[in-house]
């Protein structure tokens, strides 16, 4: 039964009135016992405690919870209601999120069509694949700009949905979209170790090939060495799904089956995409066979822009600016815009340019990288050295009004969201806080009404949402926004004490909990530097730290104490690399010991070769930080690229000290 329509305007926040709090015995607790009830399911003590909410500042967060809890058996009047109660806010449109996949999950597209026009956050990939399917479902002739935005959307999920695989059906039965990007998902699928996704790809073309899939997860190599042949179009790629699987278990013997047997039996892109997984796998061991598997790939064009990545950094590491800028250039052209690929495809161009005139271009690329006013991450900064300028600061926007200050000061959203998180329910504070300041209007807050939003979180001294804020600025950089320096006579003093730099130190704060002090991880780091017990216990024991128990890392001091120290002692095991202790922080330090074999490369480089992602990322914002708070502190230019060093083995007959680090 499609949803009653009204026409409700969206409320903005200056015609929201913000309830009084309640005391918080009566009314805080009242909010808290909700949400657990919430976590657990709890009904009916959901539905007993919402009256008790009525005039609290989270009652909007109480009365989603009490619906979301109940949606699938809800009248369609009572989600009207909700909504009408509560127009404008997060809430609002985070139930009809909530309700539009649940039409669509129902195929109920009358009620969905009714609902998705007011949708105002549009950031729900299976939402948008459903709205697809409902024009399809009311006759609207499926175009090449819905099945471009379906196969975006379906090749983005990682997990199972029924949203994007059954309008990826439609869009397959209606002819606009052709077998072979359901191969192609199937493939990215297949690599990720997403077996199920794998199989309900291919089911959309070859139902009948399940079996055939599910053998290929349980042994490729038994699969291809059972085969004689692939003649037809779902032969091959059943070969090239057992390719692929091989790949990401053993790469060098997945060049041997399609060396000695597939290869001539393949058609060249099917070839091509095979040769440039097997380059992936053998890139992310960091083998030197790596470059030579990606020289076999006939067109860089039939690779998708993640494996042209790595057969990018597999040159960067050989030393082969040839390919990197081929492989750049092969891009499409968001991943070719990506600050990295700018950056290097303008280094290779520089070294194999023969004068003046073949360095215009790539000095031009970088002047546009350096150029950046709302960002001065990794490659911005590797841009500039790159060209001689200075890294400082960058001049302060112009103060913010008193009627700027105001408005940030009165915006109901932002102000439940702070409310939310300060009442420990952070989870639920940071996505309203990340509506209104990113998603309520298309684009977000401009650059004026985010330093507003950035300065009223930092006054509140919740840091994680004023650098969020203040990072979406694209016009102007405020420094001191992004940088913030909390604790920082107890963090100046104990890294002075060890001779560590505290820029450092604020660089991998800054990354590893946005200054958040009760920050736990699915790991079980906690705390301001994220230290894991058993890291906390050995590193006690190392600096003569008596009594401790790993409860003590939560408090501040403890925490700074102890990852600190860790810090140090991975810098100096690591002869002062600071690239290196980054990631033997994050990725404790046996993987960092590893990838450091091989050439001596500059540590620009190594980073960019790390094989995790999350390292990868990791590495390069914190020594980006580092650079930042450097010359925040000393007020003098600073250069990313002497803290990057190079990286190689260590010298003949070297101790390594690395061996000790838990």
């Amino acid at each position: 039964m499609p949803l009653p329509v009204a026409p409700v305007a969206p409320a903005t926040p200056s015609t929201l009135a913000l309830p009084a709090p309640l005391g918080a015995a009566s009314g805080d607790g009242v909010i808290l016992d909700m949400r657990e009830a919430f976590r657990r399911g709890d009904k009916a003590r959901l539905t007993a405690l919402l009256p008790l909410a009525r005039g609290h500042a989270l009652e909007p967060w109480a009365a989603y919870w009490e619906l979301k809890a109940r949606l699938e058996e809800a009248s369609p009047l009572e989600v009207q209601d909700f909504l009408a109660r509560h127009a404008g806010t997060y809430q609002e449109d985070r139930l009809r999120n909530d309700w539009l996949l649940l039409a669509g999950k129902r195929r109920d597209w009358a009620s969905f069509s009714a609902e998705y026009p007011r949708f105002r956050m549009r950031d729900d990939r299976e939402v948008r694949c459903y709205a697809a399917a409902a024009d399809i479902a009311a006759g609207k002739q499926p175009g090449k700009e819905a099945a471009a935005q379906v196969r975006r959307d379906w090749f983005a999920q990682r997990e199972l949905d029924d949203g994007c695989l059954y309008a990826a059906g439609l869009l397959h039965q209606a002819g606009v979209l052709p077998y072979q990007e359901l191969w192609k998902k199937a493939r990215l699928a297949l690599e990720a170790n997403r077996p199920t996704l794998a199989r309900a790809a291919v089911a959309l073309d070859a139902p009948q090939a399940a079996p055939d899939v599910a053998a290929i997860q349980q042994s490729p190599i038994r699969y291809l060495t059972g085969r004689a042949g692939a003649a037809t179009h779902k032969s091959q790629e059943l070969v090239v799904l057992a390719l692929i699987k091989l790949a990401t278990q053993n790469a060098d013997q997945a060049a041997q089956q399609l060396d000695s047997k597939w290869s001539a039996l393949l058609n060249p892109d099917d070839r091509s995409w095979a040769w440039g997984v097997i380059g992936k796998w053998s890139a992310l061991a960091l083998s030197d066979q790596a470059n030579g598997y990606f020289a076999k790939v006939t067109r860089d064009a039939d690779l998708s822009d993640d494996l042209l990545a790595w057969k990018a950094r597999a040159a960067l590491r050989a030393g082969d600016w040839r390919s990197v800028q081929r492989a750049v250039d092969a891009m499409q052209d968001a991943s070719a815009d990506d600050g990295a690929w700018v950056y290097w495809r303008a280094r290779a161009q520089l070294a194999q340019a023969r004068g003046d005139t073949d360095r215009a271009a790539p000095r031009a690329a970088l002047e546009r990288l350096a150029a950046s006013a709302g960002s001065s991450g990794f490659y911005e900064k590797l841009a500039r050295e790159e060209l001689g300028q200075p890294l400082v600061p960058p001049p302060p926007p112009a103060p913010l009004t008193a009627e700027e200050r105001e408005s940030a000061r009165r915006h109901i959203g932002l102000n439940r969201a702070l409310l939310a998180i300060a009442l420990g329910l952070r989870g639920d504070g940071v996505r309203e806080w990340n509506y209104w300041t990113n998603l309520h209007v298309p684009g977000g807050m401009g650059d004026r009404e985010l330093l507003a939003a950035a300065d009223f979180a930092c006054a509140r001294q919740v840091w994680d949402r004023c650098i969020n804020a203040s990072e979406r600025t694209k016009s102007f950089m405020d420094f001191g926004q992004r940088f913030p320096t909390p604790h920082r006579d107890a963090v100046v003093r104990q890294s002075q004490a060890i001779g560590l730099d505290p820029a450092y130190v604020y660089g991998l704060i800054r990354q590893e909990s946005r200054f958040v002090t009760d920050a736990r991880s699915g790991a079980g780091a906690s705390g301001l530097m994220q230290v894991m017990p058993a890291t906390a216990r050995w590193t006690a024991r190392k600096i003569g730290l008596d009594g401790f128990v790993p409860s003590m890392i939560n408090d501040r001091d403890t925490n700074i104490l102890i990852g600190t120290n860790y810090l140090k002692l991975a810098l100096d095991d690591f002869q002062g690399s600071m690239p290196m202790a980054a990631a033997a922080y994050n990725a404790g330090p046996g993987r960092p010991r590893n990838w450091r074999n091989g050439p001596v490369l500059e540590g620009a480089i190594w980073a960019e070769n790390i094989p995790f992602n999350e390292t990868r990322d990791y590495v390069k914002k914190v020594l980006s930080n580092t650079t930042d708070y450097a010359g925040l502190f000393s007020g003098r230019a600073q250069s990313l690229k002497s803290r990057l060093g190079s990286v190689g083995p260590l010298a003949p007959g070297e101790a390594d000290l690395s061996r000790d680090l838990p």
